[in-house]
């Protein structure tokens, strides 16, 4: 019987850095490091928003558990294939 996600957060939470098995991560230096950002994420705006029932059926669907996620995605590309 397979663990639940709990359970596994629980596991990891009480592992030591020491306990991390790291051999199958590649070694990094300044190099890999020299061009990256840290990215953090916007405050999400709560909202009402009015959709026909097959729409959000549809995004319920393709992902049960992130679908408003899903849905801010596609607003949001969207948004940036339209700015001038």
């Amino acid at each position: 019987m397979a663990i639940s996600r709990e359970e596994q957060l629980k596991i990891l939470g009480r592992m030591k850095d020491s306990d991390i098995d790291y051999t199958d991560a590649p070694a990094t230096n300044a190099d890999f490091w020299e061009d990256a950002t840290v990215n953090i994420p916007l405050v999400k705006v709560p909202v009402t928003l009015r959709l026909d029932p097959n729409v959000l059926a549809w995004y319920k669907q393709q992902v049960p558990r992130g679908y408003q996620t899903l849905i801010n995605n596609v607003l949001q590309k969207y948004m940036t294939d339209h700015q001038a």
